[in-house]
């Protein structure tokens, strides 16, 4: 299609991967390029180009995917007729109407084969974009039980996101269209794709909650940003934030305003938040908060799930629908709720581990790591099968204990102090305390604190088979290595 698709391509599947494992390394992104020929039919050679061409699927699936736009354009019916002032305007309408139909016939293409071949995989395309005779889309394809396994905004779909990950899906693809746009005049010596991870997760936070509030009303994941980084006498900033247009049905007025402040007014809005308590809570249509608000119980018929802004501890906050956690934002840097390890989740990954361990053992390791799971100022468990000789290695650095079966009862006990506690797979602890070492490693975040990163490293340079469990003071919970 043009020089450089194959660097193009490849710093697009290193940018999806740096992206999204901050999220969720078991989404295992893969990116590839299709192009469709604007001037051959699709049976000809180079109608249809895949970049690159050992990518899993053929050049004739893709055939019949400009027939099937034409098809999606003729099922629309009739258009309202949109005048513009010049018929360039027009032309562009038009063209651009065109690639986003291509666009939806290529995603039902994608949905088809992957069902007909029973893949785990979820896609999403990108617009296409004309360059060099080719109509070139990427392809980003995610393991579909992990996307599916986060709570989704209902009535979502197109440009409106359901979740952060999403959003972020969005942020990705419109960063490679606009870096196609420039692939003829961009320095090619260069990654196409450089943005800062973290930086497209934020845009990414701000697009998942630009459709919170009314249309038309932006900066509220900024002005949630300034009010969790203040204090009010020296406490945290605590409370709950309702999103809803005004005089909204679902909402018992509790206190008005005369005059609605703004959200821009940091430091008022974070002094009102000592108003909310319990059920009650700011009411905001993000863009002014004009009072304080219940909303209705579920039984109510006038009950609707909205948007609620939790903030949770200093430079910490909660974005949540319909009681469900959407995205955790910490130091203005926004993450997938973690949550609780999951049981069947914890399960695979230890049989990954230790795939000789018995069943009652692997349950056995799951109640220590739900006891772990609570520990409020958070802690590290190690299950490794040399956790002897790491114990012995590490002495200087750990308080070594006389071997024994720990229950979750005194687990409780020792993770009360700072450090990790190394543990068999079969239960057995040998110290506790241990300050882990390990060599520096590119799947460190420098957005995560000490514990996670020091956990990554030793990990990532055992020489026996562990697996770590993070709990992280701020509630987050990892299990590593992801994968």
């Amino acid at each position: 299609m043009w020089e450089h698709q194959s660097l193009f391509r490849v710093s697009a599947q290193l940018f999806a991967e740096g992206v999204f494992n901050l999220l969720d390394r078991n989404l295992r992104p893969e990116v590839f390029l299709l192009g469709l020929a604007s001037a051959r039919e699709a049976d000809e050679p180079a109608g249809v180009v895949l970049e690159p061409q050992s990518v899993r699927y053929g050049a004739h699936s893709f055939a019949g995917i400009k027939a099937r736009a034409a098809a999606l354009e003729a099922d629309a019916g009739p258009r309202d007729v949109v005048y513009h002032l010049h018929p360039n305007d027009h032309d562009r309408y038009e063209k651009q109407r065109w690639y986003e139909l291509v666009c939806q016939a290529t995603e039902s293409t994608l949905r088809a084969l992957t069902a007909e071949r029973k893949e785990n995989r979820h896609s999403f395309c990108s617009v296409p974009v004309n360059l060099q005779g080719y109509l070139v889309t990427v392809v980003l394809q995610v393991a579909d039980d992990c996307y599916g396994s986060y709570y989704a905004i209902p009535k979502s779909g197109g440009q409106r996101p359901a979740n952060l990950l999403h959003a972020a899906v969005l942020e990705f693809l419109h960063d490679c269209t606009r870096a196609l746009r420039e692939a003829d005049t961009a320095d090619n010596e260069q990654p196409a794709l450089d943005r800062d991870y973290n930086e497209v997760l934020r845009s990414a936070g701000r697009r998942l909650m630009l459709r919170a509030g009314p249309a038309g009303t932006q900066g509220l994941y900024d002005a949630c940003n300034g009010v969790a980084a203040l204090r009010h006498e020296g406490s945290e900033g605590v409370g709950t934030l309702l999103v809803a247009r005004r005089q909204h049905p679902a909402i018992v007025p509790v206190l008005t305003l005369e005059t609605p402040v703004t959200l821009r007014d940091h430091r008022s809005i974070r002094k009102l938040l000592e108003l909310s308590e319990d059920a009650t809570a700011l009411v905001s249509d993000a863009s002014h908060v004009f009072g304080l608000g219940q909303l209705v119980s579920e039984n109510d018929p006038r009950y609707e799930a909205l948007v609620t802004v939790n903030f949770t501890h200093h430079y910490s906050w909660e974005m949540s629908h319909a009681g469900h956690v959407l995205m955790r934002v910490v130091s203005n840097t926004p993450r997938l709720p973690q949550g609780r390890v999951a049981a069947d989740n914890f399960g695979r990954t230890v049989r990954r581990v230790f795939p000789s361990l018995d069943a009652d053992s692997v349950d056995y390791l799951w109640a220590l790591t739900a006891s772990a799971s609570t520990q409020p100022t958070g802690t590290i468990l190690v299950f490794s099968a040399g956790a002897a000789q790491e114990a012995q290695r590490l002495s200087r650095q750990s308080f070594r204990v006389a071997p024994r079966i720990i229950t979750p009862t005194v687990l409780r006990l020792v993770t009360n102090i700072d450090g990790a506690v190394f543990i068999e797979p079969t239960g057995v602890c040998h110290s506790i305390g241990a300050i882990l070492d390990g060599l520096a490693t590119e799947k460190g975040d420098s957005s995560r604190g000490s514990r996670y990163n020091s956990a990554v490293r030793y990990v990532n340079s055992s020489q026996y088979p562990c697996l770590a469990v993070v709990v992280s003071e701020d509630g987050w919970i990892d299990l590593l290595p992801t994968q």
